[in-house]
């Protein structure tokens, strides 16, 4: 604790005063450039990996980067999604899982409910790539964990997309949404490539993003 005690002192004291020009604006309010859903694993930190100032990244976490589909739970991540499509309107939308997920790994047990049945219960949502992996028996252990992490990224992104208000701004066009994968020992992201359906190096030009085409003019999306 007394580590994090002397980190507040040393915001207080050095890095609040550098940018209290920020602060003041952000006591106003806040206009994110992204929503991001990533793990609650200590080794991520994407607020660092992606060197945003406070205000851009409107980030929740949880273990696996999980998102029930729209109606399965009606907790937090529903209405953290919602509060960011509605409230805050927010232009795009991040999946970012990352590499030696303690998530994944659990999800690959066969007790862990057992030991931790509301983890369990919780990783059932990441069940569909679960079985996909496990399906094929020519995957060692380590390309098995490597390929559930970019499956349940997928996964989570057809999720959001039972979400009303994420549905409803993908009809009309004006929402962007992303599947990364955050690699913590190399500290490289790749991004899934919907028009190439694989994952490519985030620094590619164009982007590439996983944004299904708008699919309905009479919500405003384009024709």
């Amino acid at each position: 604790m007394q580590q994090l005690i002397k980190g507040v002192r040393r915001f207080r004291t050095e890095v609040f005063p550098s940018k209290k020009a920020l602060f003041a604006d952000l006591a106003k309010g806040q206009s994110p450039i992204a929503a991001m859903i990533s793990c609650a694993d200590s080794r991520v930190d994407m607020q660092l990996v992606t060197q945003s100032e406070p205000g851009q990244l409107f980030w929740f976490r949880n273990a696996g980067n999980i998102v029930p589909p729209f109606g399965a739970v009606l907790g937090a991540a529903s209405a953290t999604i919602e509060y960011a499509m509605e409230a805050l309107e927010i232009p795009n939308l991040i999946v970012c899982g990352h590499s030696d997920c303690g998530a994944m790994k659990g999800l690959l047990k066969q007790n862990l409910a057992e030991t931790m049945p509301t983890v369990a219960s919780w990783l059932r949502f990441a069940d569909v790539p679960r079985q996909m992996v496990l399906g094929d028996p020519s995957m060692s252990e380590a390309e098995r964990l490597d390929a559930l992490v970019r499956e349940n990224v997928l996964a989570q992104l057809a999720h959001l997309q039972t979400h009303p208000a994420v549905a409803v701004r993908l009809a009309r066009g004006t929402l962007k949404m992303h599947g990364w994968v955050y690699d913590i020992e190399t500290g490289e992201i790749t991004a899934f490539d919907a028009q190439r359906g694989c994952f490519v190096p985030l620094d590619q030009e164009p982007l590439p993003h996983a944004t299904p085409a708008p699919r309905s003019s009479a919500l405003g999306g384009r024709p």
